[in-house]
């Protein structure tokens, strides 16, 4: 590779990166390198942001080793990360005017607040003299390309990934440039941090944060890595194994999408070429080998890759509620919610939290994402669920704690997923279902295998009563060093009772505000 400079000769173009904190297919960078003028990368952090929320705790912990990995990424080129500090607005403009840029390159941003700020910034740049160019790099397809027949939002999933995937493929991933010419930064630049410890995105008194440094690496090499072990493993039992907690079957890609270590069309293309060779070998064993006992005589490679495949697309989905409606985190999709009777429990939600809640999936599923920072699907749904139905607390206490504990939370996913499994939301569930957390980890955990990883309390005890302690006999709990109420709490709360009031409330909620169903949800948000 040839080596990069450093240069003041020519004004510079600025690439500033925010949920695309990588070099390979990043097309603001892509941009900015062919101009031939020398590059700032820039990252700016708010510390106070006006219009949308700060990251949560662990969402800031990846961020950090996450620039650390990108610095290093463009050092190894010859030159380095800029790290801004301030509101974005203020800092960008008045960073882009202080070190003379012709240009500013960025990929774009899809909530109502983000939008906003670019504008603003995008106008005053213009006006300052300054070009601006924007680029999609964190989408497959952008929301404003999808619409129905009248030209309004899709609020069902699977008719909006119809016509997101009609007669339409993703642009392929482009690769990292060769070369880049940096532009020489002066020490003295507006707004400017000499390190990122100086943002102080990691804990320190207490560090929570060793589970986290034991679970994941960060960044983009990381992220590749994750990609390849994924399509050369667990894609192959995709369909099947993704709802197993305890089996490694999910592909654990979405911090990486989330920050942009990835990008959403690396994931696809690879996905299908992995899937393309899986089927040609499978072919070719099947003419080797058919005979009518031999199970690898029937390919799975089409059912896994299309499972993998929705899934990317409940992302992009996310995505397109975030661009098209009111902030998903803070307003019931479905507002008919709006009339939910929650109750105010500051104990249970607590239990919840610190996975006390006495029913061994969810309190599991609880330890792992404090642990981890992530949580596998299966049991968020459950988890989730349980807080919502069981509980009868607002969705968004839980969003809320989310946000801060999952190193991929980010402003689509998380509170449209939230949304979903409490029935306001788009192609929500039926609101009347109700998660049973017992048969749930009788049928995904039979063995209970998921539970003693998270709560060693229950190690001991027979995967047939594993899921349900308190139904255990005596002699099985004795045997376990298992005293319900002491090593291990009894239910916060009877399935049955819970069942029966959250069914009670969701009728009375449809007696008093009507039907529960999508139609005529939230107004559309204005562009």
């Amino acid at each position: 590779m040839p080596p990069s400079t450093l240069s003041r000769s020519r004004p510079p173009v600025i690439v500033w990166f925010r949920d695309d904190q990588r070099l390979a297919d990043n097309p603001a960078l892509e941009h900015a390198v062919a101009t031939g003028h020398p590059v700032v990368c820039v990252y700016v952090y708010d510390p106070q942001p006006r219009e949308t929320r700060l990251p949560g705790a662990a969402v800031r912990w990846w961020l950090h080793e996450s620039l650390s990995e990108l610095n290093a990424a463009l050092a190894a080129m010859g030159g380095g990360l800029t790290v801004l500090s301030g509101p974005e607005q203020q800092v960008v403009e008045a960073f882009a005017a202080g070190i003379g840029a012709i240009k500013v390159c960025w990929n774009r941003r899809y909530s109502a607040a983000q939008r906003e700020t670019d504008a603003a910034i995008k106008s005053v740049l213009k006006e300052r003299g300054i070009a601006v160019s924007t680029f999609n790099g964190h989408l497959l397809r952008e929301p404003w390309t999808v619409a129905t027949r009248d030209a309004r939002p899709f609020q069902v999933f699977s008719a909006y990934w119809r016509a997101a995937r009609r007669e339409y493929l993703p642009e392929p991933p482009r690769p990292a440039p060769g070369r880049i010419d940096f532009f020489a930064v002066p020490d003295g630049a507006t707004a400017r941090v000499a390190d990122l410890s100086a943002l102080a995105l990691q804990p320190s008194a207490p560090d929570w944060a060793g589970g986290l440094r034991e679970t994941w690496q960060c960044g983009e090499a990381a992220g590749q890595r994750q990609l390849q072990a994924f399509l050369a493993g667990a894609l192959g039992g995709y369909a099947s194994g993704r709802d197993i907690p305890a089996m490694h079957a999910t592909s654990r890609l979405s911090p990486y999408l989330r920050f942009g270590n990835l990008s959403v069309r690396q994931v696809w293309y690879a996905a299908l070429s992995s899937a393309a060779h899986a089927d040609h070998a499978a072919h070719a064993d099947h003419v080797t080998n058919a005979s009518p006992g031999n199970p690898r005589a029937a390919p799975m490679a089409g059912a896994n890759l299309e499972k993998f495949l929705d899934e990317l697309g409940w992302r992009e989905f996310s995505y397109y509620l975030l661009y098209h409606f009111a902030p998903l985190h803070q307003v019931n999709f479905r507002r008919q919610f709006d009339a939910m009777p929650w109750r105010d429990d500051p104990e249970a939600l607590r239990a919840w939290q610190r996975g006390e809640t006495g029913y061994p999936l969810v309190d599991a599923g609880m330890r792992e994402l404090w642990h981890t920072g992530w949580m596998h699907n299966r049991v968020r749904m459950v988890a989730a669920s349980f807080l919502v139905k069981h509980l009868l607390i607002d969705w968004r206490h839980g969003e809320a704690w989310f946000w801060d504990t999952l190193v991929d939370a980010d402003e689509a996913n998380n509170p449209a997923s939230w949304q979903w499994v409490a029935g306001s939301g788009a192609d929500a569930a039926p609101y009347f279902r109700i998660f049973n957390p017992v048969l749930q980890g009788e049928k995904f955990d039979p063995q209970g295998d998921y539970v003693r990883r998270w709560v060693p309390e229950l190690a001991g005890m027979p995967g047939a009563s594993i899921h349900a302690p308190w139904h255990a006999q005596p002699a099985q709990l004795a045997a376990a060093s298992v005293r319900l109420g002491h090593d291990y709490p009894l239910p916060v709360v009877s399935h049955q009772h819970a069942r029966t009031r959250a069914l009670e409330a969701m009728e009375g909620l449809r007696e008093r505000v009507g039907p529960v169903s999508t139609g005529e949800s939230l107004p559309r948000v204005q562009n």
